[in-house]
């Protein structure tokens, strides 16, 4: 990991060119856009269709008038990977991420729409064209941001079909507010994890950044004769 993190956080030339005008960096954050969410309202379509036994219908208007209003059929959770690792299982969340603050469906929305264009202007005004971990990050971020908003102007919920640990229970009798004695309660969705994953390496594109700066001040501190390389002020 040291080895990785020292790779991508070398000192780059003082040439920078700002990501919005550079066709590859463009190409980079609208693949994975439409990769991530393609992947995440396809994943939720097949699991809502299939997972069940039977498909299960939204009906957005009920939704929106019956707050205890769940179509989905009591259905035990299918394996995905391994034995009690993770499962599909079927929830209609209206929430955020892992069900936080439910029945706030405005707030979300207008939350999402807001952090869209956050990104967008994260990637024109403080990336380059070589900031690639970034472009990817973002792109990522959108994709799951977009695909859950689209959850909630189109259903009015959130679909979600992901539990981790099902099997797995608490130790020493533990148990969460609420009375659930999992280790791991929620049930999430594609989306979900592509803002994590997105968060995750954003945070490392702002640690590379950082690095190269203290690099840059300790090579212009020991003065080597010629002036050095700065760091990649708006990507990395």
């Amino acid at each position: 990991m040291g080895h990785l993190m020292a790779g991508a956080c070398e000192v780059a030339p003082k040439q920078t060119v700002r990501a919005f005008r550079s066709p590859i960096a463009w190409a980079t954050l609208l693949g994975v856009l439409a990769l991530g969410l393609c992947l995440d309202l396809g994943a939720k379509h097949w699991s809502f269709k299939v997972v069940a036994g039977t498909p299960v219908v939204l009906d957005r208007q009920e939704i929106l008038a019956n707050p205890g209003y769940n179509p989905i059929p009591a259905h035990p959770g299918v394996h995905a990977v391994g034995a009690g690792l993770l499962d599909f299982r079927l929830v209609i969340n209206r929430g955020a991420v892992f069900g936080v603050a439910s029945n706030q469906r405005f707030f979300f929305i207008a939350f999402t729409v807001a952090a869209v264009g956050a990104g967008l202007l994260v990637f024109a005004r403080w990336t380059s064209s070589r900031s690639r971990l970034a472009h990817v990050a973002i792109g990522l971020i959108l994709a799951g941001g977009i695909g859950n908003l689209y959850d909630r102007v189109r259903f009015a919920v959130v679909r979600d079909f992901l539990h981790m640990l099902p099997e797995y229970k608490l130790p020493f009798g533990l148990n969460w507010p609420g009375g659930s004695t999992e280790i791991f309660p929620w049930v999430f969705n594609t989306a979900d994890v592509m803002l994590l994953v997105g968060m995750g390496s954003l945070m490392l594109h702002i640690n590379c950044v950082e690095r190269r700066r203290k690099i840059a001040e300790r090579a212009n501190a020991a003065g080597g004769g010629e002036e050095q390389p700065q760091p990649d002020s708006v990507g990395t």
